[in-house]
């Protein structure tokens, strides 16, 4: 559909909606929060300005499903056989979905946006913080992880299969070559990453990313989370290994939710999750991967007292299992218990203490329910499976959870930092033994918070997702 087209179609259903009554003059419905339904149920995939998120965005000229209102309303109602377009009609009335069919086609003439405005200043309960935007442009894509390798650089992930150098609050617009190739699609590519314990002295770093065995770009090509270290030679990916590589049989198409966070604990023991891979019925299953939690050591050799070593038919690198899609983790610096936040579905996010060898759940227990509005469960307990610290309904999309350690903000020591994705805010989490004591939203509305990692000064950087940046708090003062 050409832009001249789009408008001509365009204003022929809003002259035709008007004509009959269906639609104020501003063109919302009346007596309905069309806005407010579609950053509930659509901007986590495409953009809370319809530029796109882990979806395509909605503001386009070329439409292959959409491509005239009738289409349109049939794809929200219905869905998308054989794509992650799920059918919203058990969720949604017939007068809800007209209304957000209309509302993305009265956006059609509008050029989309990504910019959140990233304010200088961001008043708390403890202090007023300084906001520097270090960079917010240059990305080739998303930004997903980022780790200081000393006082002035670090390492940035790109989703869509790239590692980056930032020297001192800035992005080198080289890019580091070598890395391996990453799948192109949804929420899948190169994900967490990790700086070995002892990397002064050996220099490895860790990356988790979605190998393809073959081509990248469509979820026809099988697929699996691998994880890889390799050290840096300048702008060269070197020396790389394997530490944890599945056998094809278990690579899967159509997949999503790949986790897939890494993290060291105080022993030195790597730990990286993997999403349920949109394939439920496995979760439970010692011999899938999908929805768990794994520990290795950093050669990727399996520690002997990791509980299904042993087992028959056994993943043996499996920590803990009924785990959706663990998308934060990190070592209390106190206690040493290991806190992790859950990415639940429609509701049901969780804030998780984990335990060797436990069961947290999924599907079989949720506070959750599925996109489309249908239940995941009836059950949220049940004997052998644990409760989450807490759980947030409706979902704020959970994503990295970090234990402040620094000087700069004394007053958060040893407190929970957990970045959302749809709500777009920093939780600031004060903890008590098991129990979550106070909650306070640092951020609000400047976009998808993805990681969160304090640097040795005390200061807090954080990766932010459409727009793409990373910033730096400091106290104002």
């Amino acid at each position: 559909m050409t832009s001249l087209s789009r408008n001509i179609f365009r204003g022929v259903v809003i002259l035709t909606l008007l004509h009959l009554g269906f639609i104020c003059a501003n063109g919302q419905y009346p007596n309905m929060d069309v806005d407010g339904l579609y950053q509930q149920y659509c901007a986590a995939c495409h953009g809370k300005n319809m530029e796109g998120a882990q979806y395509s965005p909605l503001i386009k000229d070329t439409w292959l499903y959409g491509i005239d209102r009738k289409r349109m309303y049939n794809t929200i109602m219905y869905g998308i056989t054989g794509t992650d377009m799920i059918a919203w009609s058990t969720a949604l009335s017939k007068e809800q979905i007209n209304g957000l069919t209309d509302y993305i086609l009265a956006k059609q003439d509008t050029v989309p946006s990504s910019e959140a405005s990233i304010p200088d200043r961001v008043e708390t309960e403890h202090y007023t913080l300084k906001v520097e935007t270090l960079v917010s442009e240059g990305f080739r894509s998303s930004p997903w992880s980022i780790q200081f390798v000393d006082d002035r650089r670090a390492l940035l992930t790109e989703r869509r299969g790239g590692l980056r150098w930032m020297v001192d609050g800035k992005l080198d617009p080289q890019p580091i070559e070598g890395v391996p190739a990453t799948t192109q699609y949804g929420d899948s590519g190169m994900l967490g990453m990790a700086l070995d314990p002892d990397y002064d002295k050996n220099g490895w770093v860790y990356i988790g990313y979605i190998h393809p065995l073959g081509d990248g770009s469509t979820k026809d090509t099988p697929a699996m989370t691998r994880v890889i270290r390799g050290r840096l030679d300048g702008h060269r990916w070197v020396d790389q290994e394997d530490v944890f590589r599945l056998p094809e049989s278990l690579h899967f198409t159509q997949g999503k939710r790949w986790g897939c966070r890494l993290f060291f604990d105080k022993e030195g023991y790597l730990y990286f999750s993997i999403g349920d891979i949109g394939r439920n019925d496995e979760v439970q299953l010692i011999s899938k991967p999908g929805g768990k939690l794994y520990r290795i050591h950093p050669d990727g050799s399996i520690p002997k007292d990791n509980p299904y070593v042993g087992w028959m038919s056994a993943i043996e690198a499996i920590y803990t299992i009924g785990n959706r899609n663990l998308q934060g983790i990190d070592q209390h610096p106190e206690t040493g218990q290991i806190w992790a936040t859950e990415h639940g579905p429609m509701g049901g996010d969780e804030l998780n203490i984990i335990e060797k060898g436990k069961n947290y759940g999924w599907p079989l227990i949720s506070y959750g329910i599925n996109y489309d509005g249908s239940d995941v469960t009836t059950m949220t307990h049940m004997k052998g499976m644990e409760q989450p610290v807490k759980h947030w309904t409706p979902s704020p999309a959970l994503s990295d959870l970090e234990f402040y350690t620094g000087d700069l903000f004394p007053k958060w020591k040893n407190q929970a930092l957990v970045g959302a994705l749809a709500f777009e805010e920093i939780k600031r989490l004060e903890l008590d033994g098991d129990k979550v004591v106070s909650e306070e939203v640092l951020f609000k509305g400047i976009g998808r918070i993805r990681d969160i990692n304090t640097a040795s000064d005390g200061s807090i950087y954080v990766v932010i997702n459409n727009p793409h940046a990373v910033v730096r708090l400091t106290p104002a003062d």
